[in-house]
Formats: structure tokens, C-alpha cells, sequence
């Protein structure tokens, strides 16, 4: 489509043959006093933008603007409108399958209060619908250290969409996560986006709690990518909401530091003189902890020295003297 130039001799052949319908095109340069290459030129311009139309006698008739877009746009909007019927068809097909979603969903929430859900991809599609879905909170408990780049590459952006929405997220991690630069970037930008982020010394498992009625667990939580349980019991839930409340309560900003004055133990320390107590091996302890091994190591020796202990029963005999453990 040509775009059209309003010159002045354009303009003044327009306006002719509007004040003389009778007009010939012959005498346009007659009556204008102009050359006839120069008229013939701004017809041909009015005709291409239909502000010239042709008659049944032959001959040619002004019309106005919005009659002139009429006839420029009615294939192009003929074009958009036949564009927007396949559109509104799609989501009608599309919408035809609501009514199947829900009644799945709400029968998959009312009869089976405990779903296992099996492989990775089959979890994530879980989560993916529990985030987008749920109103009103997440509390989410991370145990372990630093996170995988890939899990924090799923999170964020479900995070982030869900934080937007106004609902509440609580996120608790190991202290051990501090340590970790990828997993502290990440906590940075959900709190800066409002979460709330906390850490603490010991977590039990990994959990996902939505709107306070639906919680997805671990089938195994040595190997968290087995499986999960996503649970729905009322009575259940109302058992993990209180343990992880719990645990938030005795938990500090994740970007505090610790502080132990006077020789007490940290925290973390504690923790692990009570596994300790309770006979765990290193590499438990590890991985109760979220710490590496090295990490785990050179804890305990710290403490073993502090304590003037030589073995772990005398460690915790002191530490029980010390008031340090009940």
C-alpha cells in the first residue's frame, strides 16, 4: 500500500472536484492553472489513496477520507479479522478442556490425600502446577548445602511469579547453604522480591507446603529426584506446617552471622555434638548437616580440642558439664 502525500497541487485537485462533481479530468489544469503533468500526477496519488473513485459513467468522483480508508482497509482488516476468529477458535477449543482440568484436579485433591508421584520430570510438572495454582502461602524447607544450578534455575522464575501474585514465601535453608555462592545469589533475589529466607543448623526434609493444604515430600530423601509424596491429608498437613513453624521459629536470617561468645558453641556446633551424643558416624552427620566431609572433619576436631576431650564419649560427657548439652 502506498502511502499518500498531501502536496499543495494534490490537495487543490481534491478540493476541485468536490466544489464541481461535473468536472472533467481534462480541464482539472484548465481551471487550476497548472501543467498537466503535474495534476495528472496528483490524480493518479488520489486515485491510489481511493480519495478518487471511479463512477458508472467513466468518469471519476471524490469521496471522503473515511470512505477512502473504508475501501484501502477492507481487505487488510477482512485479513485481521479472519486472524482473530482462528485466535478466539483456539482458546474456545482450548477452553473446552477447563471444565475436564478441574473436575480432574479437584477429584485427584479429594479422593487421593496421598499421591506418589514418580521421576523428575513428573515432579517438577507437580510443582509447576501447585506454584502457579496456589493463593495464598508457600513454606518451603531446603536441607542440605549449596543448591545445583539447575534446581535454582527451575525456582527462581516460579519464585519470582509466584512472589508477584502477593502470596507469601517462606524459604529455610541449612546454614551450611550460606557457604554456597550460587544458593546465597538466589536467596538474595527472592528476599529482594519479598520472600522471606531464613536458615538454620538441622532440617529433617525436604518439603514443599502450598496455601497450608498441600505438601510434597521426598519418597526418599537420600535420592529426592526417586520420586515424591504429594500429601492432602487436612491432618497431615496440619503435622508439617507445625514442624516446619517450628524450625522457623528457632532459625536466623540466612544472611545473619552466627554469634557464640564466651566460648559457647554456634548453633551449628550444638547440632552436631548432639549427633555426636547420639553415636552418628562422620558421614551422617555430613549429611544431616549439609557440610562436606573435610568441613564435618575439622568441626568435630574443633570441638574435641575445646572440650580437652580424646574420644567422642569423654566429648560429650564434657559438653553435658559444660551445660552445653541436656
Amino acid at each position: 500500500m502506498e502511502p499518500f502525500t498531501l502536496d499543495e497541487v494534490s490537495v487543490a485537485v481534491y478540493r476541485l472536484y468536490i466544489m464541481r462533481p461535473e468536472i472533467d479530468s481534462g480541464h482539472i489544469s484548465v481551471a487550476l492553472g497548472l501543467p498537466e503533468e503535474r495534476t495528472r500526477e496528483a490524480e493518479r496519488k488520489l486515485r491510489l489513496a481511493q480519495l478518487l473513485q471511479p463512477t458508472p459513467a467513466g468518469g471519476w468522483v471524490a469521496v471522503s477520507p473515511e470512505t477512502a480508508a473504508d475501501t484501502l482497509l477492507a481487505e487488510a482488516e477482512q485479513s485481521v479479522l479472519e486472524h482473530r476468529s482462528r485466535i478466539a477458535a483456539v482458546r474456545v477449543g482450548l477452553g473446552a478442556w477447563s471444565g475436564s482440568y478441574r473436575e480432574a484436579r479437584s477429584m485427584r485433591s479429594v479422593k487421593d490425600r496421598i499421591e506418589v508421584v514418580r521421576g523428575v520430570e513428573a515432579i517438577r510438572a507437580v510443582i509447576d502446577d501447585l506454584a502457579r495454582t496456589c493463593t495464598d502461602s508457600v513454606d518451603a524447607m531446603v536441607p542440605g548445602g549449596g543448591q545445583t544450578d539447575r534446581a535454582i534455575g527451575a525456582a527462581t522464575p516460579l519464585d519470582l511469579a509466584t512472589l508477584e501474585r502477593g502470596v507469601a514465601l517462606r524459604t529455610l535453608f541449612q546454614h551450611a547453604a550460606r557457604n554456597h555462592r550460587a544458593t546465597t545469589a538466589y536467596a538474595e533475589v527472592i528476599r529482594a522480591a519479598g520472600a522471606e529466607v531464613r536458615s538454620a543448623s538441622l532440617l529433617p526434609s525436604r518439603m514443599l507446603v502450598y496455601d497450608a493444604a498441600t505438601a510434597v515430600l521426598p519418597l526418599d530423601p537420600d535420592h529426592t529426584a526417586a520420586g515424591a509424596v504429594v500429601v492432602r491429608d487436612p491432618a497431615v498437613i496440619r503435622l508439617l506446617t507445625h514442624l516446619f513453624d517450628s524450625h522457623w521459629e528457632r532459625a536466623i536470617a540466612f544472611a545473619a552471622a552466627e554469634r557464640h561468645e564466651g566460648g559457647e558453641p554456634s548453633d551449628l556446633e550444638l547440632a552436631v555434638l548432639r549427633l555426636m551424643a547420639a553415636g552418628k558416624k562422620d558421614e551422617v552427620i555430613a549429611r544431616q548437616t549439609g557440610l562436606s566431609a573435610r568441613s564435618t572433619s575439622r568441626l568435630i576436631g574443633g570441638l574435641m580440642e575445646r572440650l580437652g576431650a580424646d574420644n567422642r564419649f569423654q566429648a560429650g560427657v564434657r559438653a553435658t558439664v559444660k551445660g552445653w548439652l541436656p
